[in-house]
């Protein structure tokens, strides 16, 4: 049975209860990593994954609380008694092929990859196929490089990821009938910020999405003060879930 771990509930802002953005989705035959803020590789040990063995690194846009991990994980490949062996695949949307040639630039040989293959590339109009997963991607209302995956698993179970966005159509087309719809939800009603959601915005987008279950996350600290899940609840009446750092949902 596949899962999602919960690395990250929280933003770029820091809090004593929710890291970074990153999120691990664990099935049959594959271990990827979604978004990787700060902290993320402590918080991968943390909850019992081998650093090792993770096979995909996906990433929603270039924001720092959602890449910034992205070279400490692999400087620590590097580390000489336990190199990494397995092969590593890196993407990411439009623009993302940039972002880690300016990072090579910065740090040059300390990215390179000796002792295993290293391919990065980025997910435009065709579906990644990767071991047993169908990603496909769309862009969505953040920043021009920011984009939105839909995650089918082998076993027929499908997922689907916001990364940060305003409501937009992609969103809900990204998560039609999905078996969990992960999206962001920043802001309680009345504290809306351009290109974040609020529950309202989160729970329209889980009702016209038909999406069996609410997975909300991206929880600025303000949030904590509120009811989130119940200010979803007036608009989207499935299950929905308040995501919380270690967290761990079967598919």
């Amino acid at each position: 049975m596949a899962e999602l771990v919960v690395l990250g509930s929280g933003t770029g802002v820091p809090s004593l209860r929710r890291a970074s953005p990153s999120l691990a989705l664990i099935s049959n035959h594959s271990k990827v990593i979604v978004d990787s803020g700060p902290g993320t590789l402590r918080r991968i040990v943390e909850t019992g994954l081998d650093y090792l063995d993770i096979d995909l690194l996906l990433y929603t846009h270039i924001h720092p609380d959602h890449i910034a991990d992205l070279m400490p994980i692999l400087f620590a490949y590097r580390y000489v008694n336990q190199p990494r062996q397995k092969d590593l695949r890196c993407a990411g949307g439009p623009g993302f092929n940039c972002h880690f040639e300016k990072l090579q630039g910065v740090y040059g040989r300390w990215m390179e990859s000796s002792s295993y293959h290293l391919t990065v590339e980025e997910i435009l109009e065709k579906p990644l196929l990767f071991k047993d997963l169908k990603i496909a991607s769309k862009p969505l209302s953040h920043i021009s490089e920011s984009i939105g995956y839909r995650i089918e698993l082998g076993d027929g179970k499908s997922i689907a990821f916001s990364g940060d966005t305003d409501y937009c159509s992609n969103i809900v087309d990204l998560g039609t009938s999905v078996d969990l719809l992960v999206l962001e939800c920043s802001f309680p009603e009345g504290k809306k910020m351009d290109g974040h959601l609020t529950p309202h915005l989160a729970g329209r987008i889980g009702k016209e999405s038909h999406c069996k279950k609410l997975l909300l996350i991206h929880l600025y600290p303000i949030c904590d003060q509120f009811d989130i899940v119940g200010q979803c609840r007036e608009v989207f009446h499935g299950e929905i879930i308040l995501a919380e750092d270690f967290m761990r949902i079967p598919l």
